[in-house]
């Protein structure tokens, strides 16, 4: 029997996942929360929360919305940790995100890219992709989101409202605290681009 050798992709992915679960242990504990209450909290189960801490699993972006808002920030923000730090640079100079860049993770519903390097920006865009079927448990911020289909068809269900059915050039955008969540509606790949607004100082996520 032999055994996989794991791909540049796979460590990539495995460092990516250690830093967040460092990022995370560091922001629980300058919060004072032990892994109990983020459990109770979040609805996560103890053992879980210990396994994303240590990097030893890989939180759904569900799961990361989660974990942050317990812990006052976004799930960006925690994927936006497992980016290697970037070389200081002129704040003024162009903020350039080469295909093969950004903060990225696999997730249960696919795969999410962060579309500018770690640190404040004004929103936060993502490259979102994936083949779920499954509409799963619903995102709910209080910020503002935006977003568009450039390929496949996805059915977007808003809480409260009947879901949409949106192809490539499509757009929503809705306000914050509005539950949302999508999958694909034919079992095809999508790719679109979500938009969401930084969290405004002093504001929980």
């Amino acid at each position: 029997m032999s055994t996989a050798t794991p791909t540049e992709n796979d460590r990539v992915v495995d460092e990516q996942t250690q830093r967040i679960g460092e990022h995370i242990r560091a922001r629980r504990r300058a919060a004072r929360l032990t892994l109990v209450q983020v459990a109770e909290t979040t609805g996560l189960s103890h053992p879980f929360l210990s396994q994303v801490e240590r990097g030893h699993s890989r939180a759904s972006m569900v799961s990361l919305e989660k974990i942050a808002a317990a812990l006052g920030t976004t799930q960006v923000e925690l994927l936006a940790a497992g980016a290697p730090e970037r070389p200081e640079q002129d704040d003024r100079a162009p903020e350039v995100i080469r295909a093969g860049e950004g903060a990225r993770g696999p997730f249960s519903s696919g795969e999410a890219r962060l579309l500018v390097h770690a640190g404040p920006h004004a929103f936060e865009p993502l490259e979102w992709t994936g083949d779920n079927t499954d509409l799963g448990e619903y995102f709910e911020h209080r910020e503002d989101e935006f977003l568009t289909v450039l390929a496949g068809d996805v059915l977007l269900d808003l809480r409260g409202q009947e879901p949409l059915r949106l192809g490539p050039g499509d757009s929503a955008y809705y306000r914050g605290g509005t539950g949302h969540r999508w999958c694909s509606a034919d079992g095809s790949r999508f790719h679109m681009i979500v938009v969401k607004e930084t969290p405004r100082a002093g504001v929980v996520a």
